[in-house]
């Protein structure tokens, strides 16, 4: 199956009304993250010695980071059928960091419901699904880079 042009229409604009108030967005993707998996916090230096999830400037550059990944793997996906990495020590990192495979599954579990609270009544299973195909997709190329 391929990436349609409505797909990544769908990933594009959801993106931007993410990129409207990325402090609120970035902290509720991170205390999903965290529910989800308490011991990740470990994982991420702007987490490790803070009570909780409170607004940083770097938790805010890392979501914005991870959901712009997605995006333009929607794009890369719609025009080149395939992803690839821009950043070719992500792999390295996330080995580093001790990123295994529930990991991934966590963190595209706390972006699909992250999207879903910014795009609000707009929510679908096809705007689901794009996401979800775009993640998918980029971490799978994750896991290929850490091997």
């Amino acid at each position: 199956m391929s990436f349609t042009d409505k797909q990544e229409a769908l990933v594009n604009s959801s993106w931007e009304s993410f990129k409207q108030n990325i402090p609120q967005y970035s902290v509720l993707f991170y205390t999903i993250i965290l529910e989800k998996a308490p011991a990740a916090k470990d994982m991420f230096s702007f987490l490790k010695d803070s009570a909780g999830v409170q607004h940083s400037p770097t938790l805010q550059a890392h979501a914005e980071k991870v959901f712009g990944l997605v995006r333009d793997a929607a794009i890369q996906l719609r025009t080149k059928g395939n992803v690839v990495l821009g950043d070719a020590t992500l792999g390295a990192i996330h080995i580093q960091k001790g990123v295994a495979g529930p990991h991934f599954v966590v963190v595209k579990e706390a972006l699909l419901q992250t999207i879903k609270e910014v795009v609000g009544d707009k929510w679908s299973e096809e705007l689901r699904t794009a996401w979800e195909v775009a993640y998918d997709e980029l971490a799978t190329t994750i896991k290929k880079a850490m091997n």
